[in-house]
């Protein structure tokens, strides 16, 4: 399985432009995703994120997380047909002849419209996200977020939030490995999952408290502090970057008042 929210060394058309201009692209995607409920027009924004995924070399690692996409999804149409009673009548979760209790928890339409809407949302924002962040380095974007008066004390810990998830997951696979190797069976089934838990959790969680004391040792003696640093690499801003930023406001703003006026 591949890392989550790791960087990608590759040279795609995503991975070319501006920090800045893909938490324009980033802002835009996500507003716009938000004021929809038209569920052909959230399915066109998934497939369009795919497309650019793959017209920037980057739809394997994008798609590689599908599967938990997917089941949280899934989990989410579960909930909003659990939990909203409006629409028409699909039918009952518990269906007529069951003694007692016949005829109950009723499925609409309209929860699994919901549901459906709050699916495609969340693959849009998940895909977009992954998008920024595997084609990002940590450096561009710490001087980014530098450049755009960030506190730096902000910078460090959405940083190091990052590259933290990508780490423990590296960690965690590791220590299942080393587990393996000694000859630990926790069995199989969902109980032996469960048992398998505890020896990886365990190590991984001191290795990870072991790991943030050396961190901020590190962070006090490199002087992140102080303000006075220099930059080995400059990210200049280039005409791709100020077109795909103009596509995106322009088709955000566009969007934007069709719903508008449509609502009003």
């Amino acid at each position: 399985m591949s890392e989550i929210l790791a960087y990608v060394h590759k040279d795609g058309f995503f991975h070319r432009l501006h920090p800045v201009t893909k938490i324009i692209f980033i802002i835009g995607i996500s507003a716009v995703c938000i004021i929809s409920t038209n569920l052909v027009f959230l399915l066109g924004l998934v497939l369009a994120l795919l497309a650019i995924a793959y017209l920037s070399d980057l739809y394997t690692e994008v798609v590689s997380q599908s599967r938990l996409i997917v089941m949280m999804s899934l989990v989410f149409i579960v909930i909003t047909l659990l939990t909203i009673p409006g629409g028409d009548l699909i039918g009952y979760l518990i269906p007529a002849g069951v003694p007692l209790i016949g005829n109950s928890i009723p499925l609409t339409w309209g929860a699994l419209g919901i549901g459906l809407i709050l699916s495609l949302r969340f693959m849009i924002l998940i895909y977009a996200f992954q998008l920024f962040l595997i084609s990002t380095q940590p450096r561009d974007l710490v001087h980014t977020m530098e450049r755009m008066r960030i506190p730096i004390d902000y910078t460090l810990m959405f940083i190091i939030a990052l590259r933290f998830i990508p780490t423990l997951q590296i960690e965690g696979k590791r220590i299942h490995e080393a587990q393996l190797a000694r000859g630990y069976n926790p069995g199989t089934g969902i109980m032996g999952k469960i048992r398998s838990v505890a020896p990886i959790v365990i190590p991984l969680v001191s290795n990870a408290l072991s790991r943030a004391n050396v961190l901020g040792l590190t962070i006090d003696i490199r002087g992140y502090r102080t303000g006075k640093r220099t930059r080995l690499r400059e990210f200049p801003v280039r005409g791709r970057d100020y077109l795909v930023s103009s596509l995106v406001i322009v088709f955000g703003c566009f969007y934007g008042a069709a719903v508008f006026f449509q609502l009003l």
